[in-house]
């Protein structure tokens, strides 16, 4: 966080000072209850309706505490905290947030999604971040929470600035672009997911379109071409640039003759008349798609493309993202734990379409959370897509992925087919059947440890 003295603070909140020194400088900026306090030197957003610890904020003094709360409690600050009363802690925060944003004139690119987030951030972070100073989200950790932190953490290095945005329900995304106020927005695709919390697939879908009214005026927008649910957002209320990445020969960045190689995908990228050979790591058509996004919003930061190209070849893959390990009896583990929804799903099914040819395919799926009254619904559909596959040993685990193995049955999957609770037995029906002719897939939800345990088990450490 770019340094800023606590008078200047004050002036700009309008607030009254209680209590403490105003001439020292914060260094860090949280909501209390809502991020850790762990550092000296930090601004304190305080709700009145907070139970406070002064004790704590003292002892990681200087403090500066930012609240709405009674004289009463706040008399009740010690020696080494700052207190300014202000009339509105909402007023106050955003006041902030909109004053620090515009410190900086910065490239800033937001990313929403239903699968390829994280990863198409990673890439731009790791194209980008040789000969600039990258701030980005972390992993993930793209909670709407974690905003205000990953927004203080650009400062006066900072060159540019990628951000995943998470959505758990609507509303969530425009709360984070009000915050980030990003120049670039990417949609990487629009599946299916958090069905609990937008109702349908139509206010899902919507949802994500929050990032069109949430980019900055004069900003870019990067989205899919080739899927048919970001065809569902009205584009024309967006007044700035749009770039369509896909393989649509109508695309501004297009990728073709997409084709499985040695630890990744080559493909032909066709950006600005001309024709690049590019590879990216990591395996699936869905890959070529992050890499196209990726490479648009490094290209709209000022890189040039043919260098972006040579970058994504070294670029490293976060662990359990389809990852290929050895396994136990010689087989090949494909460790795909990381997320879990019906479009990652399909994704790593077309995988296995390519690279388990002639091979002895088994598939681990897990429960698939958050499809709200869709449900049964979209874990049936996944059925339908093993059955009409080439699969020798179909597994699923938990309650709702029953429905997965009930349909796949139904639609006369020739697959083995095995209903489990939990992991427990997996082991023993696999013993027997893996060989050096088995790829095993195992997809399952991130908060399902002992299916991401059980994965790393079937390893060859």
């Amino acid at each position: 966080m770019q340094s800023l003295l606590v008078k200047d603070i004050r002036k700009l909140l309008e607030g009254k000072l209680i209590s403490g020194s105003e001439q020292w400088y914060v260094n860090h900026a949280i909501y209390y209850k809502r991020h850790d306090l762990t550092k000296h030197n930090t601004l304190i957003f305080v709700s009145k309706a907070d139970t406070v610890n002064w004790h704590e904020i003292d002892r990681l003094g200087p403090s500066l505490v930012i609240t709405n709360m009674a004289t009463s409690e706040l008399q009740k600050a010690k020696a080494n905290t700052t207190v300014v009363k202000v009339t509105s802690l909402i007023q106050a925060y955003w006041t902030f947030i909109q004053y620090y944003r515009e410190l900086f004139h910065i490239p800033i690119a937001a990313i929403t999604g239903t699968c390829g987030k994280t990863t198409t951030k990673d890439m731009i972070k790791h194209m980008m971040e040789q000969d600039r100073n990258v701030q980005a989200s972390v992993s993930s950790k793209n909670e709407p929470r974690q905003s205000l932190p990953y927004l203080t953490g650009i400062d006066e290095k900072t060159d540019a600035a990628v951000f995943e945005l998470g959505l758990g329900n609507t509303g969530n995304i425009k709360h984070q672009c009000m915050i980030y106020q990003p120049t670039i927005g990417i949609i990487t695709n629009i599946g299916v997911h958090h069905l609990d919390g937008c109702k349908s697939l139509e206010g899902y879908i919507k949802a994500k379109a929050e990032i069109i009214d949430g980019i900055k005026q004069d900003g870019t927008l990067i989205i899919n071409m080739d899927d048919e649910n970001t065809k569902k957002i009205p584009l024309h209320l967006f007044k700035g640039k749009i770039i369509h990445f896909g393989t649509n020969k109508n695309s501004d960045i297009r990728a073709s003759h997409i084709a499985f190689a040695n630890g990744g995908m080559r493909f032909r990228l066709h950006f600005s008349s001309r024709i690049y050979h590019a590879f990216v790591p990591g395996y699936g058509e869905h890959q070529v798609y992050n890499a196209l996004a990726a490479l648009a919003a490094v290209h709209e930061m000022g890189m040039d493309i043919g260098k972006a190209i040579l970058r994504l070849r070294t670029f490293k893959n976060m662990e359990r993202h389809l990852e290929f390990s050895e396994g136990i009896a010689g087989s090949t583990i494909i460790d795909d734990t990381w997320t879990n929804n019906p479009t990652s799903v399909e994704a790593a099914l077309n995988v296995l379409d390519s690279i388990g040819k002639d091979k002895k395919v088994i598939v681990i799926l897990g429960d698939i959370n958050r499809l709200g009254n869709f449900e049964k619904k979209y874990h049936r559909d996944i059925g339908s897509m093993v059955a009409e596959r080439q699969i020798h040993t179909l597994i699923t685990i938990g309650k709702k992925a029953e429905e997965i193995a009930k349909q796949a049955i139904q639609d006369g999957a020739k697959a083995n087919i095995h209903m489990f609770q939990d992991v427990s037995g997996i082991k023993e029906l696999l013993d027997p059947i893996l060989d050096n002719q088995s790829i095993v897939l195992i997809k399952g939800p991130m908060s399902s440890r002992s299916m991401i345990e059980f994965a790393s088990n079937l390893k060859v450490k």
